[in-house]
């Protein structure tokens, strides 16, 4: 299972890493195993602000629809557009081609409530 140390986790399964005021966002390697082949990402959130816990979009598997949750409080900024034809990169590149959105943080005290590596590996292997 690939936890990137750099990164920042929730316990819904989306990843967070935090750059200067600004964050970008997907889901796990754990999460997108878990959901199996994506065939769609569909996420309408562009320039809402949202809080944290809220649902920016959902995930589309062959066999469920799987909500998105902000990690942080912020804005969305940007949406990833490969993924509106490539849906499968959240499959094959979770950390990287894969993100799903970038986000203005307004609350950087929200990012009290992400775990670390560590503790998400402890809650994947609970």
């Amino acid at each position: 299972m690939n936890i990137p140390q750099e990164l920042k986790y929730t316990k819904d399964h989306e990843w967070i890493r935090v750059e200067g005021e600004q964050a970008i966002i997907g889901i796990t390697d754990f999460a997108q195993k878990e959901l199996g082949d994506i065939v769609y990402v569909e996420i309408e959130s562009i320039g809402d602000e949202l809080s944290q816990g809220d649902v920016f979009g959902t995930v589309e598997a062959v066999k469920t629809v799987s909500d998105l949750f902000m990690p942080v409080s912020g804005t969305v900024v940007e949406v990833n557009a490969l993924l509106e034809t490539e849906p499968e990169a959240v499959n094959n590149d979770p950390y990287g081609n894969g993100w799903m959105i970038k986000v203005d943080i307004t609350d950087m005290s929200s990012l009290d409530a992400v775990l670390d590596a560590t503790e998400y590996a402890n809650l994947i292997s609970a």
